[in-house]
């Protein structure tokens, strides 16, 4: 997944040149705000755009403003303007799917940083797919990626089930973020086949994969810790298992993802870099 933030890009020039089958931007971390208020690229929008001309290689979008859980009317005028804004992109980089988070980061004049949860609830899960159904307008392939959240509004377990529902309409797909499972299942106290066992495969259309943190335990009593999905460090050993084990059974499986946080890398962190792209393609094939 590309990084806007120049000093990686440039630190990985050389590995973000030759290794990658695909590239995953979030688009809106391309854009600004002018003084009128409209949205309009910035310069890695230009960069990427360079990339993609001279790469020959497929794009493809993860964004993080739908907020598919946004269900006030008000939120319209500002929907229609990002719509408007992802359809342009189209035009740019040609978008082979488009996906973004289960849950809300929109909420009345608040922008969350990360997608707050959803009750799972067919009304939901109903406004939820139209939200993708008018993004289908820019991007003809959508989807959602199950989140890394702290709370929930019910049973964890129950997630990927309102998933399958919410995901029963013609192109629309699951990213399978395994860190994520792997994070809920930590810290909610379950296995985390155990929710995997209960998405519909057939709906995944990508695998991510991550590495993360623990929070501090002096933030919880008891000295309790919680994995955090920070993006910051490796992939995990058991995120591996994980993909080693399911990735296989996704028949409609495009492709798997290596995500990590710009501002992250050190010292030795390309050739880490190499090794995790090569070995998800690996399992991908």
């Amino acid at each position: 997944m590309l990084m806007p933030r120049l000093d990686d890009l440039e630190r990985l020039a050389e590995l973000i040149e030759r290794d990658p089958d695909y590239y995953v931007v979030a688009p809106e971390t391309l854009w600004r705000i002018d003084a009128r208020g409209t949205w309009i690229p910035n310069g890695f929008h230009a960069r990427f755009r360079e990339l993609k001309a001279h790469s020959g290689r497929p794009f493809v979008a993860h964004g993080v403003g739908l907020s598919v859980g946004t269900l006030d009317p008000l939120d319209q005028a500002r929907q229609q303007r990002w719509l408007e804004r992802i359809r342009a992109d189209q035009q740019d980089f040609e978008f082979e799917w488009y996906t973004d988070h289960l849950g809300a980061t929109i909420l009345g004049a608040d922008v969350q940083t990360l997608p707050l949860p959803l009750p799972m609830s067919a009304p939901v899960a109903q406004a939820c797919r139209a939200r993708l159904a008018e993004l289908q307008s820019c991007v003809p392939d959508v989807g959602l990626e199950n989140s890394a959240v702290y709370h929930h509004y019910g049973d964890p377990l129950d997630e990927p089930a309102f998933l399958n529902e919410l995901l029963d309409a013609p192109r629309m797909w699951q990213v399978l973020d395994l860190h994520n499972a792997w994070t809920v299942a930590l810290n909610a106290g379950f296995e985390p086949r155990d929710y995997l066992q209960r998405v519909a495969l057939e709906n995944v259309i990508e695998i991510h994969v991550s590495g993360g943190s623990w929070t501090d335990p002096v933030w919880f009593p008891g000295e309790r810790k919680l994995r955090l999905d920070s993006h910051e460090s490796a992939v995990p050993e058991e995120v591996w298992a994980l993909a080693d084990e399911w990735a296989p059974r996704c028949p409609n499986l495009r492709g798997i993802t290596l995500e990590r946080m710009e501002g992250t890398l050190g010292d030795g962190d390309e050739a880490r870099l190499r090794a995790e792209l090569a070995r998800a393609r690996a399992i991908a094939r």
